[in-house]
C-alpha cells in the first residue's frame, strides 16, 4: 500500500532521480579472470554460480577479489571442486530463468544464485518476482540436478551512495518487501539455503561507483557461501 501510494506521489520525481542516476554513476566493467575451472583437493564438487553484475563480480578489477574468485580459493582446500559462473551485467530475474532455460543440462551440486537488485529496480512486483524466482530454483533442481541452491539476499539499497533520497529510501523499501517473502519462501524449502546480506551500512564495503560490492563485501559474501557448502558437502571427520 506505502509503495503504490509513494509511486503515485513520487512517480516523476523518482523516474528523474533515476535518469539522472543512469547518466552520471560510472559504469564500472565485469572484471577479467577465470569464469570456470577445477582446483584442489578432496571430496568432488561441482559449483554454478548465476546472476547479474555482483555475481559477475562488478566493483572489482579482477575475478580473483570477486564473489567467484574469493568462493572459489575458500573452498580449494575442502574440495576438488569444479566451479562455472554465469553472470552478466543488467539481468533480472526473469531474463536469467530464460537463459537458464535456453542452455544445456550440465550436472552441478550447488548453485549460488545472485539475483533481484534489477528486479527491484525495474517494475516486476514481489511477489510475481518470488514466482519467477520459485521457477528459477525449480529449473536449477530439475536441469542441473542441484542438490543445493544458495540464494542471495537482495542487498540493501536503501545504503546505496549512489542513490540520492527520496529514490534511495523508495527502493530500499522495495528490496524489504522482497527480502521478507524471499526469507518466508526459503524457510519451507529444504533444498534452499537463504545467506544474509553482505553488505554491512558501511560506505567501506561499496566499490567506487557507490552501487556495486566491493572486495570487502565479496569476501564475506564467499565466506558465508562456503560456511554453507561446507556443512552440506564436506566428507565427514574420521574417527
Amino acid at each position: 500500500m506505502i509503495e503504490s501510494l509513494s509511486r503515485i506521489v513520487l512517480g516523476p520525481l523518482l523516474l528523474a532521480q533515476g535518469l539522472y542516476v543512469r547518466r552520471v554513476t560510472p559504469r564500472l566493467p565485469e572484471p577479467c579472470g577465470e569464469r570456470s575451472g577445477t582446483c584442489g583437493e578432496g571430496p568432488p564438487l561441482r559449483l554454478l554460480i548465476i546472476g547479474d553484475s555482483a555475481a559477475a563480480g562488478v566493483g572489482v578489477a579482477r575475478q580473483g577479489d570477486a564473489l567467484a574468485g574469493q568462493l572459489v580459493a575458500n573452498l580449494a582446500a575442502d574440495f576438488r571442486l569444479s566451479w562455472q559462473l554465469l553472470a552478466q551485467t543488467g539481468l533480472d530475474t526473469p531474463q536469467l530463468l530464460r537463459r537458464l532455460e535456453g542452455s544445456g543440462g550440465q550436472g552441478f551440486d550447488a548453485v549460488l544464485v545472485c539475483v533481484g537488485v534489477n528486479d527491484v529496480i525495474g517494475a516486476i512486483s514481489a511477489d510475481d518476482w518470488l514466482v519467477c524466482l520459485a521457477r528459477l530454483v525449480q529449473r536449477l533442481q530439475q536441469q542441473c540436478q542441484a542438490r543445493l541452491i544458495l540464494l542471495s539476499c537482495v542487498p540493501p539499497l536503501h545504503a546505496f551512495t549512489a542513490l540520492p533520497q527520496p529514490l534511495r529510501w523508495y527502493l530500499g523499501s522495495r528490496a524489504r518487501r522482497f527480502n521478507h517473502l524471499l526469507e518466508q519462501w526459503s524457510r519451507h524449502h529444504c533444498q534452499v539455503t537463504l545467506l544474509a546480506d553482505a553488505m554491512a551500512l558501511d560506505t567501506a564495503m561499496l566499490a567506487a561507483d557507490g552501487f556495486h560490492p566491493g572486495a570487502p563485501a565479496y569476501r564475506i559474501w564467499a565466506e558465508q557461501a562456503a560456511n554453507s557448502l561446507r556443512q552440506r558437502f564436506a566428507a565427514p571427520a574420521a574417527t
